[in-house]
This record gives structure tokens, C-alpha cells and sequence, in this order.
């Protein structure tokens, strides 16, 4: 498990992360979410080593990150860090090298996610000559040619057209199927939504929230979407609070706990005839929304703190 504990970071007045604590599981795709200058990035960064936090820590399996353990994972920034003049093959086998492959062990992996990744016809050409699209896949093989432990990816989908955006959502839930952990940050809320186990949520430094979609749902309560009688039907019923409705036919209830959608729906009955009866899933766009400006809930769950 991929643990970050507490990591706080500060450059010069501005609190850059505070107290950032949560884990990424093996065989998971964590999705990490947060405005532009939020933290996501800086804390990708401690995790990799190439910034040290001013408190807290980062552990892989129950160890602290150190040179050998970060040769490991595989790393894909959001700054686009190959070299543009160097030929695709011969940069993609020199990075699998740095991280300890042969040369025979290098060339038949960068053969593999070359054409896993559809640009095995471009392993000839530079870098430059590569559409940003292609670009991007590149540095997704170059992440995962030395078979890495776990997979750290910065806007991974930044540039992506849909194919590319299947084809690397393929190959992020394969990896994790094979049990490594695989975290990424994204604006694209639906596709985190869609592809990602769990979420952390994290705003202005600090973790909002983690948690799977389900779980952020519930914090909500049962909401419900009646479509048919005209609105008001529900305004008398106790511990049902009217969350939103047209003039028409559509009412959007939230329902207190204990409350039972059966008898809504008889109450619903009673004022005309019902055509759709349903509980709403609001989309993560607006699950984002709602849970930055509600603000921190207990973020951390057991085992996701590292042990001292």
C-alpha cells in the first residue's frame, strides 16, 4: 500500500499542503481531484522525491520512500519531460535502462507498450515530430517499460482524443487488476467517475474527502426523482425536504433517514398518476461541488495513516 501520512509543505508564505494523509490499495485506480494549484501536484512530487515535505511521510509496503524504492514506480508528469529531439525507441529504452532493465530486457518491453499503446509505428521518429496525443502515450510507456510497483500519473488524459482516452483507461485498469496501485490526477470528472475505486478530494492543500463515488453520494441521503404529479404533493410530508421542481411534472426530494420511499411514492400516488419513480445519482461534477464547499470531513480510514 501506498501510504502518504500527514505530508505538510509550505513555500515561503503560502501553505502549499496541509496535514495531506490518505492511501492508495494495491490492485486500485485512485482518482485525485482538486482545482488548478490545490496541492495535487505538489504532493505527486513528495511522493516521487523530487520536492521534501516539511512534515510527514511517505511509505510503499510499511517503507519510507527512499532512492531504490522510487526507482520502482512509475511516474508520468504533467509537464511533458521527454527529450524532443531523441528518437521514440531509443529514448523509451534508455529511460527502462535508467530504472535497471537490460538492454535485452528494455527492448522487448518498449516493443510491448509501444504497440499496446498504438505508436509502434512511431518508434523512428522524434519525439517533435509526435501530435501532443501521441506525445502523451509515449510518456505512458515511458512510465511503465520497467514494470513499475506502483504508477503515479499527472493528468495522464490531458490532450487525448476519445481512442487514446480507452486506450489508456485499458491499460491504468490492467495494471491495477495485476494488483499495482495506480493514482492520477484529472479535471476530466466523468471519466474519474467511471474508472477510478476510490476518490480523494483535495482543495486550497487540504484533503477534503476520500472515498469511493458511492460513499460520497451518500452523504446526501436518499434523493429521489418523481416524475408526474404536479409540484407541491410533497410539501406537507414529514422529514421529506423539497430539494427542486418545474412547473410541470418533475419534483427532486431528499428524504431524512428513517423516512421510507414507499411512502412517498403512495404519497406521490395520491396527487396523480406517477410516470417515473427513481433515486438520483448527482454526477461527480456536482458531488466536487458540493463536498469543496461543505468543506473537510474525517478523511483518513484505518491503515491509511503509516505507521510511526
Amino acid at each position: 500500500m501506498l501510504d502518504i501520512g500527514g505530508i505538510s509543505k509550505r513555500f515561503g508564505s503560502r501553505q502549499a499542503l496541509a496535514d495531506v494523509t490518505f492511501a492508495v490499495r494495491p490492485g486500485e485506480v485512485f482518482g485525485f481531484v482538486g482545482s488548478n494549484g490545490a496541492g495535487k501536484t505538489t504532493t505527486m512530487r513528495i511522493v516521487l522525491g523530487v520536492l521534501e515535505a516539511d512534515a510527514g511521510e511517505v511509505r510503499w509496503k510499511g517503507s519510507p520512500i527512499d532512492a531504490e524504492l522510487r526507482r520502482r514506480i512509475g511516474y508520468m508528469p504533467e509537464e511533458r519531460g521527454l527529450y524532443p529531439k531523441m528518437r521514440v525507441g531509443e529514448q523509451l529504452r534508455y529511460l527502462a535502462r535508467l530504472h535497471g532493465l537490460s538492454a535485452a530486457e528494455a527492448s522487448t518491453s518498449v516493443q510491448h507498450w509501444t504497440e499496446r499503446l498504438g505508436v509502434s509505428e512511431r518508434v523512428g521518429d522524434e519525439v517533435q515530430k509526435l501530435s501532443l496525443g501521441n506525445q502523451q502515450r509515449v510518456q505512458l510507456a515511458a512510465a511503465l517499460a520497467h514494470d513499475p510497483e506502483v504508477l503515479v500519473l499527472d493528468e495522464p488524459f490531458s490532450g487525448l482524443d476519445p481512442t487514446a482516452v480507452g486506450v489508456m483507461s485499458s491499460v491504468l485498469r490492467d495494471k491495477a487488476d495485476s494488483g499495482v496501485p495506480v493514482i492520477f490526477s484529472s479535471h476530466q470528472l466523468d471519466l474519474v467517475e467511471r474508472l477510478c475505486d476510490r476518490i480523494g478530494i483535495i482543495a486550497a492543500g487540504r484533503m477534503v474527502t476520500v472515498g469511493t463515488v458511492g460513499e460520497l453520494r451518500a452523504r446526501d441521503g436518499v434523493v429521489l426523482d418523481v416524475y408526474g404529479p404536479r409540484p407541491g404533493w410533497a410539501d406537507a410530508l414529514p422529514g421529506v425536504e423539497l430539494v427542486a421542481g418545474d412547473d410541470i411534472d418533475h419534483t427532486r426530494v431528499r428524504l431524512a433517514e428513517g423516512v421510507d420511499d414507499q411512502d412517498v411514492l403512495r404519497a406521490a400516488l395520491a396527487a396523480g398518476p406517477v410516470h417515473e419513480f427513481r433515486r438520483w445519482r448527482p454526477p461527480l461534477t456536482e458531488l466536487y461541488r458540493d463536498v469543496v464547499e461543505a468543506g473537510p470531513t474525517a478523511t483518513a480510514e484505518p491503515g491509511d495513516v503509516p505507521a510511526a
